[in-house]
């Protein structure tokens, strides 16, 4: 028997005994019949299942340790519930086995029906959600994104997209360009003015639901630059809007900030900046984390997806003389890739 159905087993075993004094608790009735179907799975550990009866949904999480750690998304969910950000309600929970029932926020994410009609209104939803858990105080049980967490995640890209996918080393010249363009990104982060970041606030984490968006995945939520998830939502790994349209929607999201007291930058064009560098940082680490993925995990089908955050690099780097350097890296790497070919 596999690990899988092993731990399958076991949370059913849990769910049976957790369900009677659930449903007493909220006046549910009977426990009736019902199905357990796969609701979601992600580039992590974790799985979802979905229980279904009738009307009546739940969904639960199976979380193995040691790879993944429930406390976090228990904690984070009750801070972005404080705020009133929609966030599944923790219904049960075993954090030493790693299980969860949540309550069931819907079956379709933004990415399962978001479309250049609609774009505007659920983007709407989702700044508004956004802005609720900005303006939360910096939590003390949050890490903090500090240069060592920054750099880790930069170190992601020449160790599993450079070194493993491409099979490349950096020259010495190459690694000097790279710790000064990894230093220019690091600082512009540290530099930006902090709130409560979400880290993978994307359409793929984001439920049509009532009220709307259901906010997922927030369990590595940290305090950090005020420009990670708004640029996060509209430079998504998984579909890609017209540059002018991401502009907008980037200034309408400034007023608003500016509007609600978010701490941000000053100017709308010193914003853009902060943007455009944090968009690099994250693409960076997104690039290595789906080349690990792939050659770690067994999970190849997220480099098909690579492509999509070289785009939203080399737009930048169109508009950004500081990230010249970056610019030549790359070319000196395909000329190195196409060398060894």
């Amino acid at each position: 028997m596999s690990e899988h159905d092993v731990r399958l087993q076991q949370l059913q075993t849990w769910l049976a005994e957790q369900l009677p004094p659930l449903f007493a608790a909220r006046e549910w009735g009977v426990v009736p019949e019902a199905e357990l179907t796969p609701a979601s799975s992600d580039a992590s550990f974790r799985r979802y299942f979905r229980w279904q009866a009738g009307e009546r949904s739940l969904i639960l999480m199976d979380a193995p340790p040691p790879q993944e750690n429930c406390e976090p998304f228990v904690r984070i969910a009750a801070l972005l519930s404080s705020a009133g950000v929609h966030v599944p309600q923790v219904l049960a929970a075993d954090l030493e086995q790693g299980f969860l029932i949540l309550d069931d926020l819907g079956r379709q994410t933004y990415l399962d029906v978001i479309n250049e009609h609609n774009a505007d209104e659920l983007f709407d939803d989702a700044i508004e959600a956004l802005l609720l858990q900005q303006r939360l105080p910096l939590d003390s049980h949050l890490p903090h994104y500090d240069e060592a967490l920054l750099r880790r995640e930069l170190q992601l890209f020449p160790e599993w997209y450079v070194q493993r996918h491409l099979g490349l080393t950096f020259t010495p010249e190459q690694e000097v360009a790279w710790q000064r363009i990894s230093r220019l990104l690091i600082d512009s982060a540290l530099a930006q003015p902090k709130v409560v970041v979400h880290r993978d606030f994307m359409p793929r984490n984001l439920m049509q639901s009532a009220p709307n968006p259901g906010v997922l995945d927030f369990q590595d939520a940290v305090n950090g630059p005020v420009t990670y998830d708004i640029t996060c939502l509209f430079k998504d790994a998984f579909l890609s809007w017209p540059e002018a349209r991401v502009q907008a929607w980037l200034h309408g999201y400034w007023e608003r900030a500016k509007a609600a007291g978010i701490p941000l930058q000053a100017s709308f064009e010193d914003f853009l900046r902060a943007s455009d560098l944090m968009g690099v940082q994250r693409h960076l680490k997104v690039i290595g984390i789906f080349a690990r993925i792939c050659h770690r995990d067994g999970k190849p089908k997220y480099l098909g997806d690579v492509p999509r955050f070289f785009s939203y690099i080399e737009a930048v780097l169109a508009r950004r003389p500081e990230l010249a350097e970056l610019g030549e890296l790359f070319a000196s790497l395909a000329k190195d890739e196409g060398a060894r070919a």
